[in-house]
């Protein structure tokens, strides 16, 4: 049977239904509580025993749901296999690189689209709380990549990866992921990051190698804003200079040259 022929879950509509549901569950109790302590200046929003169930069972539900309308089996959906650990040190360096193209998207497209100040503040209200540095680390480094990345390159990439050309599959699944987000001005950052994510799970087959990557990536995010006043100064992380456009390239290429270099058989066997 042709490969276009065979019918699997999700389609980028079905996936989109899923992300739509997924948002739903949490904006009908996140959104009015956010709205009524920025107007009131309570913090019911960040209640444990309103904000862990709420998040705990709408991903359940929806990784649930994508597993049980795959039709396949509990491997094939989340695709738990072992990756090279080799490509570790090579994603480290890969997406130092990134990290510079990506602050560089952030400052031009604010400049084109300057976010009001009351929808950052909503907005930062709905999504972050002052849980200090660990748990800051909890949340950011270790939660927020494995849920993300069960549903987009697990749940997602499963489906995608078998309807479509590989290409449209990451570029999918980048789009849905940057959707995601529901921050217009972080939309272009973590669309690229989405393509490389991507790249990784079609290079890998391993939703494993992709949390690692993305917990990588927000681990160099975290440590960017925390010492924040000591890297500022430095020349080679200077925005709009030629000579860093360049540097930082290098080590980008560098470092998915390496990712590519040892994954070459394991492609092969990728869904």
């Amino acid at each position: 049977m042709k490969r276009s022929t065979i019918k699997y879950y999700p389609t980028f509509w079905q996936a989109a239904n899923l992300i739509v549901i997924y948002i739903f569950i949490q904006t009908v109790i996140d959104f009015p509580l956010a709205v009524y302590d920025y107007n009131h200046g309570t913090d019911w929003l960040y209640q444990p025993w309103i904000k862990v169930p709420v998040f705990l069972g709408s991903t359940l539900l929806i990784l649930y749901l994508g597993y049980f309308f795959s039709g396949s089996s509990f491997n094939q959906v989340f695709s738990f296999k072992m990756f090279n650990l080799l490509i570790i040190p090579p994603m480290v360096i890969a997406f130092l690189g990134l990290q510079y193209f990506l602050n560089e998207i952030n400052i031009h497209f604010e400049k084109i689209l300057p976010p009001p100040t009351w929808f950052m503040e909503l907005f930062s209200r709905l999504f972050n709380s002052d849980l200090g540095v660990w748990g800051g680390i909890l949340r950011i480094v270790v939660i927020a990549p494995i849920v993300e990345e069960l549903i987009f390159r697990g749940v997602i990439m499963s489906g995608f990866s078998r309807i479509y050309h590989p290409v449209f599959a990451i570029f999918f699944s980048a789009l849905l992921f940057a959707l995601f987000h529901l921050n217009p001005w972080q939309f272009p950052a973590a669309f690229a990051l989405g393509l490389m994510l991507g790249w990784i799970r079609i290079r890998t087959g391993s939703v494993l190698a992709c949390i690692a990557g993305h917990a990588i990536h927000n681990g160099l995010v975290f440590l960017s804003v925390l010492y924040f006043n000591d890297l500022k100064d430095l020349s080679v992380m200077q925005a709009g200079v030629a000579k860093n456009y360049w540097i930082h390239f290098m080590v980008l290429a560098i470092g998915l040259a390496f990712v590519w270099f040892f994954t070459r058989r394991s492609v092969k066997n990728t869904i």
